[in-house]
């Protein structure tokens, strides 16, 4: 029986709740209600269930080996007490340039894991404060990441392989959308991988709510070669659209095996992006010119809309429909770009060959534990210090990100 591309390969991962001491302390901080003389022993209280409480959660973890050290983060392989689970304990690293020495990313992580439970989707196990540092509990992924076998040409892998992958990460960002959740940072070392080749979206540092389709965003989002035109042109509101471009630049890197359009800087990045797929104009996307950064083209310099005939040549790995797939994914106007939701509709999970079984899947194992640690302790946009364009990396302002 053909297996629903919205169905989870394994059961939903148990997440216990996360740790309250974080809203417990915001709760402390407001005045009891009576005299101003009760409110101070109230408050004080309070102040005690909240230590309390945490302490409790931070017993309740073992600290093991460390498996990666970024500027951001540290994370080590810890052990659950109670149950000897392994799980993964990122420990963000105090920063006196930040509002209470935490940057922003970690609070958007630790907000949206709270509210995400997807097979799909990394899951947080708890949050608790240790020496006055924030300690993040994740699930233990320990099959490294999904750039890593890209990169691995030990590795061999083929279409079913790559469609099991691509089905994995459209579940994921689906369930990301229906909770009006943008994860605006998709890429291959933010895709890790369970024991049982599960492939999981982590790293939440950018994510951002979207329920007011009015609301301005930054654009300075999405490490710059999965990042759309529309933010590369300063767009301050769109949609799942973006989301959905860097998954297709995730499909033809897996298809490829290198990045497909990987810019220096972002007017190379945006030049990349007419050579492959054609030069944004009026009449391929309405509105363009409008934007804040748009660069207007030279008349005598305008490149054609890629078509069909482009993807079957460039992507023949996917075959007919999955470039289909690819293009629906690539369109220049966000409006025109597939929904998550299109993408797992779409008819080419149900043609031959079918998608391995996760079981299946390649794995590397040597170095694996080590390149999820690598991972986990970036800060959200940066690039593996081994990547080529590490230094293009962009800078982003996190204390002024909305």
């Amino acid at each position: 029986m053909a297996l629903s591309p919205f169905a989870s390969r394994s059961p939903s991962v148990a997440i216990s709740s996360p740790n309250t001491a974080l809203r417990l302390k915001a709760a402390a901080a407001q005045p009891a209600a009576g005299s101003a003389m009760s409110a101070v022993p109230a408050a004080h209280a309070h102040s005690e269930l909240t230590e309390q409480l945490n302490d409790s959660v931070a017993r309740n973890y073992e600290r093991g080996k460390k498996l990666g050290e970024g500027t951001y983060a540290v994370v080590y392989q810890g052990r659950r007490r109670d149950t000897a689970a392994t799980v993964a304990i990122k420990k963000i690293k105090v920063n006196a340039d930040y509002k209470d020495g935490l940057a922003m990313d970690a609070i958007r992580e630790v907000k949206y894991l709270q509210e995400l439970s997807h097979p799909n989707v990394i899951a947080l196990h708890d949050v608790f404060s240790k020496h006055e540092n924030l300690h993040i509990v994740l699930e233990f992924l320990p099959g490294g990441d999904l750039e890593m076998l890209i990169k691995d040409q030990d590795i061999h892998y083929g279409a079913a392989d790559i469609k099991a992958w691509m089905g994995m990460l459209a579940r994921g960002v689906w369930f990301c959308h229906e909770n009006f959740v943008l994860h605006r940072d998709i890429k291959p070392n933010n895709l890790l991988i369970a024991a049982d080749g599960e492939v999981k979206l982590a790293d939440f540092g950018l994510a951002r709510s979207f329920a007011d389709p009015y609301l301005n965003m930054t654009h300075q989002v999405i490490t710059r070669w999965y990042r759309p035109p529309e933010l590369l042109y300063g767009a301050r509101q769109y949609s799942g659209a973006v989301d959905v471009w860097s998954m297709g630049m995730v499909f033809a890197e897996l298809v490829l095996r290198v990045p497909f359009v990987a810019g220096n800087t972002d007017l190379d990045q945006i030049s990349k992006i007419c050579e492959a797929f054609g030069t944004p104009t009026e009449e391929n996307w309405p509105g363009v010119t409008q934007l804040p950064n748009y660069i207007p083209t030279d008349g005598s310099h305008i490149i054609p809309a890629s078509g069909r005939d482009f993807f079957l040549r460039q992507f023949p790995t996917a075959g007919p429909v999955g470039a289909d797939l690819l293009m629906s994914m690539c369109a220049l106007d966000p409006r025109k770009r597939t929904t998550a939701l299109q993408v797992l509709q779409h008819s080419w999970w149900t043609i031959d060959p079918r998608p391995t079984e996760k079981e299946a899947l390649p794995q590397k194992r040597k170095s694996a534990e080590k390149k999820m640690g690598d991972d986990l302790s970036r800060r959200g946009g940066e690039l593996p210090d081994d990547s080529p364009f590490k230094n293009a990396a962009r800078q982003l302002d996190f204390g002024a990100m909305k």
